[in-house]
This record gives C-alpha cells, structure tokens and sequence, in this order.
C-alpha cells in the first residue's frame, strides 16, 4: 500500500506522473508511436490515482485522471457557435471534381493550377473543442451549424482529445474541429461484448460514435473506444497561425492532435483525382470508415478571398465513395437448401445501388438473425455492402413499416423434395431431411465434390451438374466416374470435344489427396484447414472412419461438435458404400504416416506450435502455396481467427478475420514480412 507522501513530495510527483502520462498519450494518439506497454501505462495511472485520492487538493482539471466520466447530466444545453460550423458540397464524379475547380479558377480570375489538401472523409461526429490558454473548456456538436449542444462532459473522456495543450506559445483562445469516430477494432469489440450480453448491436461505427457521445452518463462514453481527428481549426487569438492548411495541421499535430496519416498534398486536381482512386482502392484497408475525401485549398490567403455561400465554403468539397449504405424495401423472402441441407432464407430485394454494385439478393442466414432484425416481409430496409463484404441488411426502419407487412415463416417441408424441415435443438439452421434424396443437396454435394480445392474436376461447373442430375444421369458422386461421352456430349453447350476434356479431368481426378478427398466428401463443418488436419492425424481414411469421438477431439481445431458431425458421417453406411465405391473405381492417394509418428521431427521445425491464418489476396504467391510453405516450418495454418492464433498475414482485401485479429491484439503481418519470414528458414 502507498504511504501518504508529504504535500510537496506529492505535488512534485503528481506533476511528474501527469507529465509522463501526458507524453505518452500524445506518443500513442497523435503520433501513433506507443512508448510504453499499456501494463506500465496503467501503473502510473493507477499511481497518479492514488495520490489524488489520499490528496484531493491535487486534483487538477487537466488531470488525465478526470477522463473517466461524470455524474449523468439530465439534458445536454444549447450553445452558439462563436464561428459557424458549415457543411461542404459534395461531388460524385471525376467531372463534378474538374468543375469545382474550374469554377474556383473563374473566380479568382486565374488559370494558373491550384495546390489543394486532401484528408479522408471519416464518417463520424464532427465537434468543435474550445481551448483557452491551452487548457480545455468545452466541447460542442456541429448542431445545425450556428448552435450546437455541449457535450464536454463526455468528449473530456476520450483519450486522444487533449485536455491541456503541448507547448509554450500557444493562441489564447483556440476552438480545434475534428471527427469524433470509433475505430473498426474497437467497434467489433464493442458488438462482440454487447450481443454476449444479449444487448442490441450498432449497425455501424458511426452511429456506434454518435451513440456514444449522446450518453448523458458519460461514463459510458469513458467506456467507448472513441477516437478524435482534428482537421481544422475555428476561431483563433493571440496567435499567427501558418499560411496553409496543411501546416497548420501539423502544428495542431505538436500541440497534441491526431491529424490523419493519410492526408496529401495535391498540385493540382488531377493530383486530387488519383488520390481520390489511391485511398479507394485502399479504403478496406484502413483501420476506420471513410465516406470518401475532402480537398481543401491549401492557400489561407486563397480561402479567404473565396469565402463562403449561405451553408458551404466555396474552397472545399467532399468527393464521395459510392454509399455502402442505402435504403431500400423487401419484397419477398425465398427459402434455398444447401448441400447439408439447411434452409437458407433469401431476401428479394427492390434492386438498390451500393457499395459499386446492384444489390437484389440478401442472404437473412437463418430465424435467429430474421428475430434479431425483426424484419418482416414489406419492410424497409437499411443494405451495407463494404468493398467486397457479402451484402447485408443491418437493420429495418420500423418508422416505415405499412400495415401489410408480412412475417417471415420458414416452410415445414423442403421447398425442393417436399421431406420435413426441422431444426436441430441447439442449433440455428433448419435442415431438409431429404438427404441423398433431395435434389438440392445432391447437385450441391456433387458441385462441392468437383470443386477445385477439393476434388478439382475442371469442367465440371453448376450448369453442368444441374444437367447431369435433372437428366437422371447422376445421382450421387460416384455415378460421375461412370459417365459415357455420348451421355455428355448430348447436354446444351456440350460437344464431342467439351464431353472428352470432362472425362480426361474424371480421370486425372482419380489421383488425388488424402485431405482433399476428406474435404471432398462434405461433411458438416468440415472445411480445408480441418480436412488437412484429420488427414495429418490419423494418415488413412480407413483409420478415421474407424475413430471414435475422443480420438477425433484430439486432432487440432476439433470440438465435440465437429468431432459428433465426423463420427455421424462415418456410422452412415450408405457414406461408407460411397467411399468404397470410389476407392473401386480407381480413386487413389498416397497413404501417410500418422501425425503422431512424426511429433519428434516436428517439434524441431522453427514455427512448431504456432496457428497462423491467412486471409486477403497475396501478390508473390496463392494462399495456398503459402500455407503449405508455413506447414513445412512447422506452422498450424486455420481458416479462422482465434484467442490461439499467434499471427495473421494479411493482404488486400483481408476484412472480417483483419479485423477480429486487431480486436484480439494478434500479430499482423503484411505480404513482404511473410516472405521475410520464410526467407528466413529457407535452405
């Protein structure tokens, strides 16, 4: 326990403690250069803390043990602006970009090119935060522009907003504008522990931001992982402030800012239009939201001879990405059956542009998620598409609901073999019972026995099996391998040649791998990374069909779920006449000695015991051949991301497991640092 310190001992120290928390603060927000492990972050904290508790007349305003929230406020008051807060113009192509320009050009009388600003859009809150001789004072909202509502209680809380500024000479009166946003990591995090809890999910990080900073407690917006990024500044006294705008971000940078990293200084605007393609083809990358980029005139001189319309500054304007959001109405709900036979609903939707592309179909998963969005048939609806994210519906705007909406009912047959559909107690999905019977699931149980990662039978392609089975030419996999090339030959766009090219890929299928042939045999839950893992550990098909449940829950990635599907598979007989009708028919493999024969050599190799995931695009190899070259040092590659994952590789387009490994603090390694890594131990 901490002796009480006499007074100036303790005053000495507090200030000491408030100085170096202060510095790291900065260090970690604004630079983005953490100095410290957050352990030691929280020991000073904690330090500072008990001083102040022992000694309440230390207490300082500034302190940054005042950032954990207030007693509730019972409403948030009305504030004018001293200095109008605008909104900008927007622009939604390269030609309305051009004409911005031309038409600042024309004012000014000019045609000499124009240096411009450029700073992602977040999509946030924007705030006005007034600070007086470098201390805070208040905090306020844009509102509607000349009045805004005080939320400083709340914005005091956020870590990377300065409560005193760094620095001597600084302005008198300062009033810094900036986005408050709620980083990506954080946001998962946030929905991840609010639908453990049963509590409601946000549907995005803006309104997960906006929800936060309109808490009257703030001490759960202290308990939000909110972010501010200045980019501007209001009214300013007793202080030049520098000529362009982007020098005076980075003086708001040293007094204790965070500006964004990916701001750009453009020559002119066709600079700004590359830009504009650079970040969006980057835009999934980025730890945050963005809603598109602002190009400002980087001149103050020039701003000021510009000025302002009635709402806008004629200097600036947003250049938005297509919307990922959009609004739209559900017209119908269909039901399709996978290759286990679970029944999918499909939402058929009134076609709405976002996110790049039409979007008409939304997959609803299954009743659980139809009951979390309590959405209904007629309803309108808010569709997220994200890069190259599967669309969604995130939520259903009940405000609109009309009087004829109806509810979503899932069938008690099979909409395709007319077998019962039931649901499983325990699990979400409601499943055909048809089996081998129903036709759904045999074309889709054949399309995935010829897929390329599992059996890789080229040419064999949906429309193709679609045929093969409504001809009654095929009616389980092992009928493929006794096709005729007259019974292919006489399909639609098949010909004599076509029908010889599909019978040579039957037949090189014939050579395959022992992970792949698990994998090809689709059984629930199943995936590559655990048919390579049951191929490693048990060496035979013969030995798996042969294990019990425990000998399964001792392979990696298996639970006892997995390890009940596996052992269910396997007790099905008409699933072991299969196999052993392909093994008949020339289906081969090599044999491989069990992984429990070969621990001692493993246990040597540089990367033994560790579980990597790769997720996005590579340049300089597949991700396949990746995860083999990692297997060969030693590495467990999963398809999924976990509290065991020691490190992620990510490359472009890598989203949902990116993001989860951020939440959970795991290593993410770029394209070039995997390759470092395996030219590391390569011989």
């Amino acid at each position: 326990m901490i002796q009480q310190a006499p007074p100036a001992a303790a005053r000495q120290r507090a200030f000491e403690l408030r100085h170096d928390i202060d510095e790291h603060n900065y260090r970690y927000y604004a630079l983005d250069e953490p100095s410290i492990p957050d352990a030691e972050y929280d020991r000073l904290l904690n330090e500072l803390r008990d001083i102040e508790q022992q000694h309440p007349s230390l207490i300082d305003s500034s302190s940054p043990t005042q950032r954990v929230g207030a007693a509730p406020l019972d409403a948030f008051n009305s504030v004018p602006h001293e200095k109008r807060m605008l909104s900008l113009d927007n622009a939604f192509s390269d030609d309305d970009l051009t004409a911005f320009d031309q038409r600042l050009k024309d004012r000014l009388k000019s045609d000499e090119t124009i240096e411009y600003a450029c700073e992602p859009k977040l999509d946030g809150i924007a705030i006005s935060i007034l600070y007086e001789n470098g201390q805070f004072v208040r905090a306020l909202t844009r509102g509607d522009g000349s009045t805004g509502e005080d939320i400083s209680q709340n914005v005091r809380t956020i870590k990377s907003v300065p409560l005193k500024l760094r620095g001597e000479n600084l302005p008198e009166r300062l009033e810094v504008r900036g986005e408050i946003y709620m980083p990506s990591a954080g946001f998962a995090k946030l929905n991840q522990s609010a639908a453990a809890k049963g509590e409601k999910v946000f549907v995005n990080p803006r309104n997960a931001a906006a929800g936060s900073l309109r808490q009257l407690d703030s001490r759960i917006t202290a308990s939000r992982p909110l972010e501010l990024c200045a980019y501007s500044v209001g009214i300013h006294q007793g202080l030049a402030l520098p000529s362009k705008h982007t020098d005076i971000l980075h003086l708001l940078n040293r007094w204790g800012f965070k500006i964004n990293p990916n701001m750009a200084v453009a020559q002119s605007i066709n600079d700004c239009i590359a830009y504009h393609q650079q970040l969006g083809e980057k835009r999934d990358e980025l730890p945050y939201d963005i809603d598109g980029v602002v190009f400002k005139v980087n001149s103050i001189d020039l701003q000021e001879t510009l000025g302002f319309v009635s709402r806008a500054p004629r200097w600036a304007i947003a250049y938005k990405f297509p919307a990922q959001e959009e609004m739209t109405q559900l017209q119908d709900v269909e039901f399709q059956v996978g290759r286990t036979g679970t029944l999918t609903p499909v939402a058929r939707l009134k076609p709405v542009f976002v996110g790049g592309v039409t979007v008409s179909n939304v997959t609803l998963h299954n009743k659980d998620e139809i009951d979390r969005l309590g959405v209904q048939i007629g309803d309108t609806v808010i569709v997220r598409r994200a890069g190259d994210v599967i669309p969604q519906i995130v939520s259903v705007i009940k405000e609109r609901r009309p009087d004829d909406t109806r509810e979503i009912e899932f069938p008690a047959t099979c909409p395709v073999c007319g077998s019962p559909a039931v649901r499983v107690p325990g699990e979400a999905a409601i499943r055909c019972e048809g089996g081998l019977i129903c036709p759904a699931q045999r074309k889709e149980a054949i399309i995935h026995f010829a897929s390329r990662k599992a059996m890789n039978i080229d040419g064999l392609g949906d429309k193709i099996v679609d045929q093969l089975v409504d001809k009654s030419l095929v009616k389980n996999v092992v009928d493929l391998f006794s096709l005729l090339q007259q019974d292919i030959a006489g399909l639609d766009r098949m010909g004599e040649k076509s029908a010889a090219n599909l019978l040579n890929a039957l037949e090189a299928a014939k050579q395959t791998t022992l992970p792949r042939f698990i994998y090809s045999l689709g059984i629930r839950e199943v995936g590559e990374a655990t048919a390579r893992n049951l191929a490693a550990h048990f060496g035979s098909i013969q030995a798996l069909s042969n294990a019990d449940e425990d000998a399964l829950l001792a392979v990696d990635d298996i639970g006892p779920i997995v390890a009940r599907f596996i052992r269910d598979f396997f007790t099905e007989q008409n699933n072991l006449d299969i196999i052993a009708s392909l093994q008949g028919l020339g289906i081969t493999w090599p044999e491989s000695e069990p992984q429990n024969a070969a621990l001692e050599n493993a246990a040597e190799l540089p990367l033994a015991g560790q579980t990597c995931v790769l997720t996005g695009s590579l340049e300089a190899m597949t991700r396949d051949e990746a995860g083999e070259r990692l297997r060969t040092l030693g590495a467990k590659v999963s398809g999924s991301v976990s509290k065991k994952t020691d490190f992620i590789v990510a490359g472009p387009g890598a989203g949902s497991k990116r993001t989860k490994a951020e939440s959970l603090s795991i290593e993410i390694l770029s394209e070039e640092q995997l390759l470092e890594l395996l030219n590391q131990y390569s011989t």
